[in-house]
């Protein structure tokens, strides 16, 4: 066998290899871990919040901008090349001034540039106005919370103004506290305590932090903001599937910064009212109960798919 050829067996392996591994984590993840990397991952991650669709939606948008601005410029430096070479010309124009396209190349990039401006600044804005984003919000009526994330060398802590003050400190697990449990997430990324928020509420997050900047990030969501000591930062997300959603601290804050994780569970309204009030006294208690939960909800599903 030829070199060559088994680079191409080689690939094809490793392809086959990636897929059977995307297809088993499908079959076995597909509820919980549905907002965290994939290995050879090249584009965002798959939206999980009205702000996240409107981010993918002005991703896709720019890049046919972008694309379409580089086959131009690409096309313009062809005939330059093909056209305006010694061969094939040999006496050059003398010309030094083109009105029509000196204003044609000023007015366009700038009629770009008002284009991009427009659904960035809808964007921008949307990100600390719900109604922006979710056809029909109304603060009044619709289901909403707060929570509140503290940063701190390395680490983060949850409040829940509005369920009886409840609070808690969330660290990475080792990699000793992972082995012991082969479902507790994926490495650097699984925490011991996640946050939990319910599915289909507008869920304002209270950002600042407690002694230096962090930076609290979650790609599911479409959301980074600084934890900035002294300033309390507010943004917003909605999560309409359950699951677990990683993110990071995205600002550099010392010795222990990549092990700053951040895990967002997402369960239903009822499952997190039960959650709330299992905290409030037993704390790991309360996240075995939505484990369990999980298992028999799975167990369902496998029943009914063999009936």
């Amino acid at each position: 066998m030829t070199a060559a050829r088994r680079y191409l067996a080689t690939t094809l392996l490793a392809f086959c290899g990636l897929a059977f591994a995307a297809v088993a984590a499908l079959a076995q993840g597909e509820v919980l871990q549905v907002g965290q990397p994939e290995p050879w991952q090249i584009n965002l991650q798959p939206a999980a919040s009205p702000i996240m669709e409107m981010v993918h939606s002005f991703n896709n948008g720019l890049l046919i901008v972008v694309t379409l601005i580089t086959l131009f410029v690409l096309a313009l430096l062809l005939v330059c090349m093909l056209r305006f070479n010694a061969r094939t010309n040999p006496v050059p124009s003398r010309t030094s001034h083109n009105t029509l396209v000196e204003v044609v190349w000023t007015v366009v990039p700038i009629l770009i540039l008002v284009g991009i401006a427009v659904p960035s600044f809808a964007l921008l804005f949307a990100q600390h106005d719900p109604a922006r984003a979710i056809p029909g919000y109304n603060p009044e009526t619709d289901p909403h919370m707060t929570v509140k994330a503290t940063g701190s060398q390395w680490y983060w802590t949850y409040e829940y103004p509005d369920n009886e003050d409840l609070a808690f400190d969330s660290l990475m697990l080792t990699e000793e506290e992972r082995a012991a449990d082969p479902n507790s997430g994926p490495r650097l990324l699984a925490v011991d305590n996640e946050m939990v928020v319910p599915t289909g509420t507008v869920v304002h997050m209270q950002v600042i932090g407690a002694d230096v900047i962090h930076s609290f990030a979650v790609p599911a969501f479409g959301i980074k903001i600084d934890a900035v000591p002294g300033r309390l930062n507010e943004t917003w997300f909605r999560v309409d599937r359950e699951g677990i959603y990683y993110g990071q601290c995205s600002e550099l804050c010392g010795r222990d910064h990549a092990f700053m994780p951040i895990a967002v569970r997402a369960v239903s309204p009822e499952k997190f009212a039960a959650w709330v009030e299992a905290a409030q006294s037993d704390l790991a208690a309360s996240y075995e109960m939505l484990a369990a939960a999980y298992d028999n909800a799975e167990q369902t599903e496998m029943a009914a798919a063999g009936e």
